[in-house]
């Protein structure tokens, strides 16, 4: 059986029968989970191991899990910092802050990883123009040379822990007030102001970026459809322009931002029309039915090949990465971080 290109949430910590019956669907290709979803490791890591147990080849299993704000298992993991105290060690000194942000993208996938999570979306390299309501501190700087420098050096170390990135949110949020959850976000600016927010996407993928996860944000300058629904974004510029050759999610299509494409049915079709692969829809079961009733008759084999390369690769254990020197000293690089500074007085 081959992946689709449905991304659907399971309501609780097991899987009812529903559920069984909805992640065996061809259509479906992935699950992504929330805090809901964790009551301990054991009980996540039976969970994820059920539903890779369903398919052959296994569904994808995401969670979001960038640090800061964006983190949704907490109990009995690392608790990351937030991407802008990263950006604050890079300007104290450059080569101590690329090293935690390679060792912190290495300890959020390890320990993803020794649960069976195969993907976290992340990182986040939209700028900080001290304007966003939903980014804010999850970006790592407003110089967009220092975001492509933090983001190709956290994406190093999920690589080396076995995790695939996904770079979000593509062409760039920062620069916008409103949250795409909750309202339709746009940003009027021309494309050729749009440089600083593309070049980390262009960094990332001369370094092998995976995955990217576009923005419902309109650009309007550029197309009136919000980017996730935009083959000038995803086509001429994505695919054309910046050689992507990778994995294409969507952001959730129950967001409000996704709102101007339709139903739900029309907000996939316009998502799969425009070049996307991958197609999240969260915490609207009745919305799901929706699009797997719309899409029956749907076939994309290049994209199935993209999903299945995104599959985690083996690792450690729980109990033997906490035994390791190289999780001992990521943990202790960044509970350094997010510790506050010192205050020296004067004497």
């Amino acid at each position: 059986m081959t992946l689709g290109p449905l991304m659907v949430d399971v309501a609780g910590k097991h899987l009812d029968a529903e559920d069984r019956e909805l992640l065996a669907h061809p259509l479906v290709g992935g699950v992504i989970l929330f805090t809901r979803n964790f009551e301990s490791l054991e009980q996540i890591t039976a969970l994820v191991a059920e539903i890779h147990a369903i398919r052959t080849p296994p569904l994808l299993v995401t969670v979001d899990h960038e640090g800061g704000r964006v983190q949704r298992f907490r109990k009995e993991f690392t608790v990351l910092p937030a991407m802008r105290l990263i950006g604050h060690q890079y300007d104290m000194d450059r080569t101590t802050g690329l090293k935690l942000a390679r060792q912190t993208g290495w300890l959020m996938a390890a320990e993803l990883r020794s649960i069976g999570v195969d993907m976290s979306f992340a990182p986040c390299v939209d700028l900080d123009y001290g304007v966003s309501e939903v980014i804010g501190d999850r970006s790592f700087h407003r110089d967009p040379g220092a975001v492509a420098d933090l983001a190709v050096a956290f994406m190093g170390g999920m690589r080396e822990a076995g995790m695939a990135a996904a770079a979000k949110h593509f062409p760039g949020h920062g620069a916008v007030i409103a949250d795409s959850h909750v309202a339709q976000p746009v940003d009027r600016r021309a494309y050729e102001d749009m440089a600083d927010d593309i070049y980390p996407y262009r960094r990332l993928i001369d370094n092998g970026l995976p995955a990217v996860m576009v923005s419902h944000v309109v650009y309007s300058a550029v197309d009136p459809r919000a980017a996730g629904f935009s083959p000038r974004w995803l086509q001429d510029e994505l695919r054309g322009r910046l050689k992507f050759a990778g994995a294409i999610f969507t952001d959730d299509l129950t967001m409000h931002g996704a709102s101007v494409a339709g139903t739900m049915a029309e907000r996939a079709r316009a998502a799969l029309a425009a070049g996307c692969d991958v197609l999240p829809v969260c915490n609207n079961r009745q919305g799901v039915i929706e699009v797997v009733d719309a899409l029956s008759n749907w076939e994309d084999a290049l994209g199935q090949i993209r999903l299945v390369r995104l599959h985690g690769l083996p690792g450690p254990s729980r109990e033997e990465l906490a035994r390791s020197e190289k999780w001992q000293g990521c943990v202790q690089a960044v509970e350094r971080c997010k510790a506050p500074p010192e205050l020296k007085l004067d004497s």
